[in-house]
């Protein structure tokens, strides 16, 4: 049963969240819905790891659809995919929550992370395309007739790309987050959310912490059951070394979009890059936003993560 349909419609070089109209649930479906590089390449192998119950690597593209990516495949394509797949469904979207229609029999596990880490990972992410990825990124953008422009240069420093995310929209719209969407908004979205009981908010920093704990929440909630002997196996598999090793096979032909390969999607998952690189300006700017945009309690969750300022719920 649809519960809430999108509300607002979010088109960049990457997204385009009208493909979501193409879809059709399936009572046990599971989104992974999280803002660009907060996890969820990680969060995918953890989940696909629980559907499937084996360590074996598969191409993340291949068993979890990104259905609101531009390209490079056509959505009906997409559609078909999914609807050919008969295991149990998780699909992957970098969408805030009201871009998204919203149904009580589908599952979504949202990620968040500290946006200053959050900005460091995605400038290693955007400056790692190679020149084909920016030639189709520069062609979406410009066949788009709602913003008709090339993809931003990404600035070599990481802390002129932060100035940039923190200042500027991809839409008229946003006042931040450039090439995304604003990162405050999206958390807002989803934090908004958190009592829902088919909605879980999961943290970056609480995978690092815990990831068998973590691992057993989310299995808990999606309702799946793993044996005992079965279980050291699939944690040790969605471990940083094990993603690290596997790297190439999870992306699958995504890699090849990036001068790394498929490292590009699992760089050092390391936080608190920005000390030292973005200005005590912006990172002003930052904080002045947070406040702004969160309730005390969803900053320090956003920042911190559950196990440290408390469940969300």
């Amino acid at each position: 049963m649809l519960v809430q349909p999108a509300l607002r419609e979010y088109r960049t070089w990457i997204f385009d969240s009208r493909r979501w109209a193409h879809y059709q649930p399936r009572p046990d479906d599971i989104v992974i819905a999280t803002y660009p590089k907060c996890g969820t390449t990680w969060t995918q192998r953890i989940v696909g790891l629980l559907v499937f119950q084996t360590p074996e690597p598969r191409p993340v593209m291949n068993i979890s659809a990104w259905i609101d990516r531009r390209f490079p495949q056509p959505i009906e394509a997409v559609i078909a995919q999914i609807e050919a797949q008969t295991h149990r469904r998780f699909l992957k979207s970098h969408l805030p929550l009201d871009g998204l229609p919203l149904y009580d029999e589908v599952k979504y596990i949202h990620v968040a992370r500290d946006g200053r880490d959050v900005c460091m990972s995605y400038h290693h992410h955007c400056r790692g395309f190679t020149d084909a990825t920016l030639a189709a990124l520069n062609k979406s953008g410009m066949d788009d007739e709602s913003f008709a422009r090339p993809y931003p240069a990404i600035a070599a420093d990481p802390g002129e790309f932060f100035h940039h995310w923190i200042t500027t929209g991809a839409t008229p719209d946003d006042a931040d987050g450039s090439p995304a969407m604003s990162f405050f908004h999206f958390e807002k979205t989803w934090w908004d959310a958190r009592a829902r009981p088919n909605v879980l908010l999961v943290h970056y920093n609480d995978l690092k912490a815990d990831l068998p704990g973590e691992m057993r929440r989310i299995a808990e909630f999606l309702d799946i059951s793993t044996d005992a002997a079965v279980w050291p196996s699939l944690v040790e598999a969605a471990g940083f070394d094990a993603m690290r090793r596997d790297a190439d096979v999870l992306a699958g032909a995504t890699g090849a979009g990036f001068k790394e390969g498929g490292r590009n999607f699992v760089h050092k998952g390391i936080n608190e890059r920005w000390r030292g690189v973005v200005s005590d300006a912006d990172l002003a700017l930052y904080e002045r936003k947070a406040e702004a945009a969160f309730s005390p309690e969803c900053a320090r969750w956003v920042e911190q993560g559950r196990l440290r300022a408390g469940d969300p719920r």
